[in-house]
């Protein structure tokens, strides 16, 4: 495979440590946390994540990367993961990263170019509605997160996180962005959109608050 295409990249594993000082916010990654961008031969292994959660298991991560008809027909049947597999075949950038611990997969955390997530940036989404749309192919965007019961509060999502931003450097983008849920409420229907704090302690900034509830926050990665 040329360099760059799914599922290419070596792993990186994040390691344990200790709180940075003055960020008492960021949670300690407790085990060792290795990350993945995910190929079309990472499928059974990400199914271990999806298939741990009813909602996960017929949505695999489709929700903005189709239509609402399209996503709503592939919700049984297996229509989602179909569609996410044709992506991972014809798409040029991994659909997202696949984190590990002792080598079982527990999180995953979608990115891409912004323009891949067609109902994210449509003008009728609020929420990204102010975003440069010729800014679509160069800016990627994180739209989702996921991790295992068992294996929450343990810095998995801060691996994701990061790793997502360093295939998002590797691939050329200009600068990464996320959606999270404004503010620290952990009970939020959106939780997988992430939180705000989380993307601010990875060095991300508010851009924009398009509604009370969520905030855009970007990362840039020139220079």
């Amino acid at each position: 495979m040329a360099p760059g295409a799914p599922g290419t990249t070596s792993p990186t594993t994040v390691r344990a440590h200790p709180q940075p000082p003055g960020r008492d916010s960021l949670r300690c990654v407790v085990a060792d946390v290795e990350t993945r961008p995910v190929g079309s031969d990472d499928l059974a292994d990400l199914a271990v994540v999806f298939d741990s959660q009813r909602t996960t298991r017929h949505c695999w991560c489709m929700a903005f990367c189709a239509t609402r008809t399209q996503f709503a027909a592939g919700w049984f049947g297996g229509g989602n993961r179909r569609r996410f597999k044709a992506m991972t075949l014809t798409g040029t950038t991994p659909m997202g990263i696949l984190a590990s611990v002792a080598e079982k997969p527990v999180g995953w955390c979608a990115c891409g170019p912004r323009s891949r997530y067609v109902p994210a940036t449509s003008p009728r989404n609020p929420v990204l509605a102010g975003r440069p749309r010729d800014e679509d192919e160069s800016v990627w965007l994180l739209p989702c997160l996921f991790v295992r019961d068992g294996h929450r509060g343990q810095g998995v999502t801060y691996a994701l996180i990061l790793a997502a931003v360093d295939l998002a450097r590797r691939e050329g983008a200009v600068a990464i962005e996320g959606w999270p849920v404004a503010g620290s409420d952990r009970t939020s229907a959106d939780a997988f959109l992430g939180r705000e704090k989380a993307f601010e302690d990875l060095g991300f900034s508010c851009v924009d608050r398009p509604g009370p509830d969520r905030v855009v926050m970007r990362r840039d990665l020139r220079g």
